[in-house]
């Protein structure tokens, strides 16, 4: 027992020098601490799955800065998200996990590389003047030896040979994570305030999706700091992202006012014949909207900055928010980085935006302008009546049309177009046509929306050509990933998944010739006879239809029996007349006898006119005709259920839009 009492007495006595000596070295040499902040939290798109987050940040004070000509205690720095990482892998080496995301200290400026700086950049004070790098992935030897100066043009981190402050990152197999491996990390002491930011982080932002609470999703960044000395990480995790819908759309049908919804075209008259070197029949055009969901949602590839006819990147300072696909990027100015196979922190394109439109009849052609100027909130685009473009609330971007899916970079973009567009047929391709815009200038600070005009165009050829159908498109970003994983080195930047289905454009309805038979009989003695004509032949120069006639009884027949079933005939040619009587039937339409009530039949022509002929059997003592009613209001230009005709008279002379043939005729 007394053995047990001096031993813990001795122990006690050990932990209370212990702590007094810690105190000590606290109160003498202040701790390595580091605050981690998020230097510039990004709102990124829902939609996304290379998103540029915003950069952690650890502001660094304490410690003891290492002596003149000593190494500096070598770290190993992991980050970890909350989603995948996809930063693009930059080397040419196959198997290679060196990726574009960077670690810098003391945020060096790019001066002393030779390459453009934006004007209204200035260098912080302390900040090194010459940018060096060093592949910071355990085998490329990125030690560096202490100056005995913190700060300034000679610290151990100045970019002058030997002295690395710009460290590339590697992927360590975990799709979450991003590995800096024996990186000098030295204490700045009391002189000042280091500062260790990481930059080019791309997150799949898709993988969390939009919240459906009050609080938003986030994307949130862990940094981890083991190996040489002892770091103090206050707020480790950090949001450096808030994910937000990108993208809305809608369709609008513009004629001769806004806010039509879809509209129902005719198949029997021609629509915008004369982009097609025709004449005739209707025209008119939709619009194609697409909004950003947030200001900056819609992003050129990069600024530019254009020296001797060479497109240069000004995207090199660290810590600079530039609004644009492509993240701090140093067009191989920063020596020892290795972007053998890609440039670091640069996009492969602007955002783009595709419009997919499915279920388009042969036949149908479409028309859209070759670049689209943007308009802010309460922005519009119209036409005049002289075919000029009215445009109001211009925002300063615009878009060009290019192919679909991805493409090359497109680092310098031409002038901004001017005037007019010209416009650009888009002919289908199995039904499917799909038009892609690039964006090539955008305002950050305006929710923008890129209105684009499209002319669906035929002729009419016959009664099937074009076929009737329902038209849809689709409106999401492009390209479309085929891959989330950060090993993919070939994936485009940017890249998103595809959530957004089809909605209604417009529709083509068949050319029908509804007609009402308000009484018809073949009872007690009686019997009624039905005429339809197809009177699409005529000396006017009218486009000949055929088609088959549908038609529908209703009424009983004596007794109380049922009415007689739906008939379908032949088909009725041009200049041709159905004949048959309820009694005796004829033309293939068999005999009711007994019935009474009323008909309607439907041609699949577009000019029919019918009469109804009532009389006793043999029409000997009595007889009574009447004109068919005419069922069809054409509003089939503006949206309406109408299908009927916009028909010229004699005199050549259509009647106003929305009244069509709708009388006893």
């Amino acid at each position: 027992m007394v053995d047990f009492r001096k031993w813990l007495l001795a122990s006690a006595a050990t932990a209370l020098l212990l702590g007094l000596g810690s105190s000590a070295f606290a109160q003498g040499t202040p701790a390595f601490v580091c605050q981690g902040t998020a230097g510039n939290p990004n709102v990124v798109r829902a939609e996304g799955v290379a998103e540029l987050v915003g950069d952690l940040v650890l502001n660094c004070t304490g410690g003891a800065p290492t002596a003149f000509g000593t190494p500096i205690p070598l770290s190993n720095v992991l980050i970890s998200l909350n989603t995948n990482v996809t930063s693009r892998l930059t080397s040419a080496t196959p198997g290679s996990l060196i990726t574009e995301a960077l670690l810098a200290i003391d945020d060096p400026f790019p001066t002393g590389n030779g390459g453009p700086v934006p004007t209204n950049a200035t260098q912080p004070a302390g900040s090194p003047s010459t940018q060096l790098g060093c592949i910071a992935d355990g085998l490329h030897g990125c030690g560096i030896t202490g100056t005995g100066i913190a700060f300034g043009t000679f610290s151990p981190y100045s970019g002058s040979a030997g002295h690395y402050n710009v460290f590339q990152g590697i992927s360590n197999g975990s799709p979450n994570q991003l590995t800096w491996l024996g990186v000098p990390i030295d204490a700045p002491g009391t002189q000042g305030t280091r500062i260790i930011r990481i930059t080019n982080v791309r997150a799949n932002a898709c993988m969390l999706g939009v919240s459906s609470t009050l609080i938003p999703t986030t994307i949130t960044e862990l940094i981890g700091i083991n190996g040489g000395e002892t770091i103090i990480i206050n707020g480790p995790q950090q949001v450096v992202g808030e994910v937000e819908k990108g993208l809305t759309s809608s369709v609008n049908s513009l004629l001769t006012s806004p806010g039509f919804g879809p509209p129902t075209y005719a198949q029997c008259n021609n629509l915008n014949a004369f982009l097609l070197m025709g004449f005739g029949g209707s025209t008119g055009y939709l619009q194609l909207i697409a909004t950003e969901g947030f200001a900056a949602s819609f992003k050129p590839v990069s600024n530019f900055y254009d020296v001797g006819g060479f497109a240069n990147l000004e995207q090199n300072v660290f810590g600079s928010s530039y609004n644009t696909e492509s993240g701090f990027t140093d067009e191989k100015t920063i020596s020892g980085l290795d972007e053998s196979g890609r440039l670091i922190g640069l996009a492969d394109t602007g955002t783009q935006i595709q419009f997919t439109v499915t279920g388009i009849p042969s036949g149908v052609q479409l028309f859209v302008p070759a670049y689209v100027d943007f308009v802010g909130p309460g922005g519009f685009q119209s036409y005049n009546d002289t075919g000029g473009v009215i445009w109001g609330g211009l925002s300063g971007g615009y878009a060009v049309l290019v192919s679909s899916g991805g493409g090359s970079g497109d680092y310098n973009p031409p002038t901004a177009p001017t005037g007019v567009p010209s416009i650009t047929q888009i002919t289908p391709t199995g039904g499917t046509a799909v038009i892609t815009y690039l964006v090539e200038i955008a305002n950050p600070s305006i929710q923008e929306s890129m209105i684009v005009p499209v002319e669906a165009a035929w002729i009419t050829s016959s009664s099937t050509s074009p076929l009737s159908g329902a038209v849809s498109v689709a409106t999401n970003f492009a390209p479309l990933a085929t891959s989330t994983e950060l090993g993919v080195a070939a994936a485009p930047i940017p890249r998103f998944c595809q959530p957004y289905g089809p909605i209604s454009l417009f529709t083509i309805s068949p050319c029908t010739c509804n007609l009402l038979f308000p009484f018809v009989t073949s009872a007690a003695g009686f019997d009624t006879g039905i005429a339809i004509a197809n009177t699409s032949e005529d000396p006017y120069g009218t486009a000949t239809q055929s088609g088959t006639v549908n038609i529908w009884y209703y009424g009983s027949t004596t007794g109380g029996g049922a009415a007689p079933p739906t008939v379908t005939t032949g088909v009725i040619n041009p200049g041709s007349v159905l004949t048959f009587s309820l009694f005796s039937g004829g033309s293939g339409v068999a005999a009711t006898p007994g019935f009474t009530g009323y008909l309607i039949s439907q041609a699949n022509f577009q000019f029919c006119h019918g009469f109804a002929f009532i009389s006793d059997l043999g029409a000997q003592k009595l007889a009574e005709g009447y004109l068919a009613i005419g069922l069809d209001i054409s509003n089939a230009v503006f949206g309406g259920p109408g299908t009927g005709s916009l028909r010229g008279g004699i005199t050549g002379t259509a009647p106003p839009p929305g009244f069509g043939e709708v009388q006893a005729h």
